[in-house]
């Protein structure tokens, strides 16, 4: 069993500039102008052109201002400060500067589109580290 990450975007071009520059990842395969396969990750990226105002899962229509979500991607890296700086650099807007946790040290972003994600560097002991508290 495996799994792929879907993310709808108002335009893949910016979108796949954006992906490519902020987290290293590399087009894989084009299907068309408006579907990009994104490779690098454990499981492979597919940027998908969502039009804002059309309709998504249920009855919710697409919106590319921030907006939330119960689920969300953490990216672990090794350094997050060079992490968030890369991701800055590339469009990301910072939500919570890096801070550090019992399980690391950790970031909280957005990307260009709305979508929120975190950067996150383990301790040696990681989550872990949660167990007695």
């Amino acid at each position: 069993m495996t799994f792929l990450l879907n993310i709808d975007v108002p335009d893949v071009a910016a979108a796949t500039t954006f992906y490519t520059a902020a987290f290293g990842l590399t087009v894989g395969r084009r299907f068309g102008s408006d579907f990009v396969e994104l490779l690098g990750w454990p499981a492979p990226v597919y940027l998908l052109t969502k039009q804002a105002g059309t309709l998504g899962a249920g009855s919710d229509r697409r919106r590319y201002e921030r907006h939330w979500t119960p689920l969300h991607v953490d990216v672990v890296v090794d350094d997050v400060d060079a992490a968030v700086a890369r991701a800055l650099r590339a469009g990301a807007v910072l939500e919570a500067p890096a801070r550090d946790a019992p399980y690391g040290r950790i970031a909280m972003l957005a990307d260009p589109f709305g979508h929120g994600f975190c950067l996150l560097a383990f301790s040696a002991t990681g989550y872990d580290a949660l167990m007695g508290a």
